[in-house]
């Protein structure tokens, strides 16, 4: 049996849990998966293969509590004994694993793009920023293992999604590190990892106020504006709009990059983009050498004709 951590924020499924249900399937015919106190997703997990979904009950513990959480995961795999448990390769699927590793004092595979299971188990994870691939042997009761995110696409293979509630035996410690309120805009519309179309822009924009242009391109083609990880450290946008290996990996239909060089972190965020459009001044640099269409020019020229030809296009 396969155990899936699920991670689940505020009443949505994360894609990469789903991913990982994926991969599971192709390791063991038993799947369940695990959520922390939301049963509402039990139909979604279903339809992804899980055969029984755990709900832990994790007492007045609301949002994401990453070691309240693990202890829950701990408990199970106590009960149920399984093969492996994969989680998704996020930034909260890994931080939920590395809790559930130590908890049972064995290794942790993390970023994984394929499993085999045995004594030992051998794994093969992307390491660098996907720059190489490493195959290594797990030697562990259990295999501990997180799939690196939109590297296995997720499909639907019906199963039964049978409820089994439990609640989980927590400390004063499980419950130390916690969110406990959120401030700032509202969420809305797709994010961005869902997103089928990514616009983004790094420090070639010159400041926070040419961002203005990304928003109106990317409304006009139904997506979602994204930036690297040097305008986040300017304070030009906020972190959650960071794509890359320490902000959010992608893998939309289209990914528009203006203005970013492309260091290595922020290609491992978007390599998976099934194309790749760099607009910058620099021929050579990382990101229009990785693009499928490079355009060497100047941003600020660029975009205002690209926006008037893309409204005309639209008949807006």
């Amino acid at each position: 049996m396969i155990l899936v951590p699920i991670d689940v924020d505020r009443g949505a499924v994360d894609p990469v849990s789903l991913q990982a249900l994926t991969l599971a399937r192709s390791l063991d015919d038993d799947v369940q998966a695990v959520v922390a106190g939301d049963a509402t997703v039990a139909g979604e997990l279903a339809e992804y293969g899980a055969g029984v979904v755990h709900v832990a009950d994790l007492g007045d513990l609301t949002d994401y509590a990453p070691q309240a959480t693990a202890k829950a995961v701990t408990q199970l795999v106590g009960a149920l004994a399984p093969a492996a448990v994969i989680g998704g390769g996020t930034a909260r699927g890994n931080e939920v694993m590395a809790h559930v590793a130590a908890f049972l004092d064995a290794p942790l595979a993390s970023d994984c793009v394929s499993i085999t299971l045995g004594s030992p188990a051998e794994v093969t994870r992307a390491r660098w920023g996907g720059n190489l691939l490493e195959e290594s042997s797990v030697d562990a009761p259990v295999l501990l293992a997180t799939v690196l995110a939109h590297a296995i696409p997720a499909t639907q293979a019906p199963a039964a999604g049978v409820l089994q509630p439990f609640t989980a035996d927590l400390d004063d410690a499980d419950r130390a590190v916690r969110v406990v309120t959120r401030s700032g805009a509202a969420a809305t519309g797709v994010t961005l990892a869902e997103s089928k179309v990514v616009v983004s822009g790094g420090r070639g924009m010159g400041g926070p106020e040419a961002f203005a242009l990304l928003e109106q391109l990317a409304e006009l083609l139904n997506g979602t504006v994204g930036c690297s990880r040097v305008v986040t450290s300017e304070g030009w946008r906020p972190h959650a709009e960071q794509v890359g290996q320490t902000g959010t990996k992608i893998a939309p239909d289209l990914y528009l990059a203006f203005g970013i060089s492309g260091a290595t972190q922020h290609l491992a965020g978007c390599k998976n983009s099934k194309t790749i459009v760099a607009v910058n001044t620099d021929a050579q640099a990382p990101m229009m050498l990785a693009a499928d269409y490079a355009v060497v020019g100047d941003v600020h020229a660029f975009l205002p004709l690209l926006i008037e030809r893309t409204r005309a296009a639209a008949g807006s």
